[in-house]
């Protein structure tokens, strides 16, 4: 009895062993899958690469502008950097630079200009849309952007109290690219 006893002890102990190195086997294996996961995900992460966008735009809906006015602004500030933009702008809010426009207008002081207003109201709105445009160019990975477009379009004019009068509206784009970008396409022209 004692040997069988010591028979079955031996089979039980080689058992348990059997069993738990099963166990560590399958410990191992999930050890190792869970990393494999977790390589391939930083593979996946590492694939992913930003793309550098070439241009970075700004939609501006039923402003209570008016669109002339708009128009000539969107004039004034083409093929120009976002900041020397906002710098004329600014200086029109002061009184130290005029719009130019065409028209039965008064002349104003300036350099080659024959006559021009200061429409602060649509020069604020502009202010704002280009300084939105800056941060979206920054977003991009743009250095040094341009204006390259500035679209002044007619909104729906909605009816003022009582139906008396039409009120302004106009929708404004303005887009902007990198300057690299523009001198590459002028000379493939």
């Amino acid at each position: 009895m004692a040997e069988e006893n010591k028979e079955t002890k031996l089979e039980e102990k080689t058992e348990e062993t059997k069993t738990t190195e099963k166990e560590e086997k399958v410990e191992e294996k999930k050890t190792e899958t869970a990393e494999k996961t977790k390589e391939k995900k930083k593979e996946e992460v590492k694939k992913v690469v930003k793309v550098k966008k070439t241009e970075a735009v700004v939609n501006a809906k039923s402003l209570p502008i008016s669109t002339l006015d708009a128009m000539y602004i969107s004039k004034f500030i083409k093929k120009k950097t976002i900041e020397k933009a906002i710098e004329n702008l600014e200086m029109v809010l002061k009184f130290k630079k005029a719009i130019p426009m065409r028209g039965e207008i008064p002349h104003r002081k300036g350099k080659r200009m024959m006559s021009g207003r200061y429409p602060l109201k649509a020069v604020e709105s502009f202010i704002i849309l280009l300084k939105s445009l800056q941060s979206n160019a920054n977003a991009n990975g743009m250095d040094e952007p341009i204006v390259v477009e500035a679209i002044a379009n007619k909104a729906y004019q909605p009816f003022g109290r009582f139906g008396a009068i039409r009120r302004k509206r106009t929708h404004i784009t303005i887009k902007v690219m990198e300057k690299k970008l523009i001198s590459k396409k002028k000379t493939k022209k």
